[in-house]
């Protein structure tokens, strides 16, 4: 079992790995029914003690962009490769995706992904429920509906899935979650590739415990976050 510990990110841990077969990652029933149901129990506990959180930050998105949805979501990747649409508190200006295309060269991350620091963008409001996670809050949602689970590879985007490799396919798997292996460990600290190998080494070590110690450890991280933007 992989001890979550300082979550420190060693290149010479990640070499590349035997390819996954769907079969091997199914087969363990009992760890999905149990994960599912954590799942269930999490995110309608979440949302209910969450529900003031959830009204302040509405408020404030509305006062600095009346006109704006207070939600956003975006068309994300899940297992198998089946689209959904993802959740979250608005953090950007309306015509944010219109305006992509001109920032990709500012992209500061390597491989399949959009990062940028001091993204134009982001709201105010954006900057802070970023640096804490809140923006993330409405994916429970998506937990509840089962296209997400509290804990696996954050799902992509479909131009970050076109440009996969079949050993990248392999985060495709299993059910995307609302936080993971990566997020707790390296997140934008590393690039596309890295990621790639956290999530693959967190696919193949599945456990409730080990689910449960990645929880705990991003209830940890929520307030501050490294590494988030």
């Amino acid at each position: 079992m992989i001890r979550l510990k300082a979550m420190r990110f060693e290149q010479s841990e990640y070499a590349l790995q035997p390819l996954l077969s769907k079969e091997a990652v199914e087969k363990r029933r009992g760890y999905l029914f149990t994960k599912r149901l954590m799942d269930l129990i999490g995110a309608f506990l979440g949302l209910l003690l969450l529900l003031p959180v959830f009204i302040v930050v509405a408020i404030f998105i509305k006062l600095e962009d009346p006109k704006g949805p207070v939600f956003f979501y975006q068309t994300r990747v899940g297992k198998n490769g089946k689209e959904f649409k993802m959740y979250k508190f608005r953090s950007m200006v309306t015509d944010a995706e219109e305006r992509l295309k001109e920032l990709l060269q500012y992209n500061e991350v390597s491989g399949a992904m959009f990062k940028m620091k001091d993204d134009p963008r982001i709201t105010k409001i954006g900057k802070f429920i970023r640096k804490t996670s809140i923006d993330e809050l409405p994916q429970f949602f998506n937990v509840l509906l089962g296209d997400m689970s509290l804990v696996g590879p954050r799902p992509p985007l479909r131009r970050e899935v076109d440009v996969y490799t079949t050993y990248d396919k392999q985060r495709l798997l299993v059910i995307p979650g609302c936080t993971g292996l990566w997020q707790v460990s390296a997140r934008n600290s590393v690039g596309f590739d890295e990621m790639v190998e956290l999530d693959l080494i967190y696919i193949k070590n599945r456990s409730i415990s080990y689910d449960i110690k990645i929880v705990i450890k991003t209830a940890s991280l929520l307030l501050g976050s490294r590494n988030a933007f």
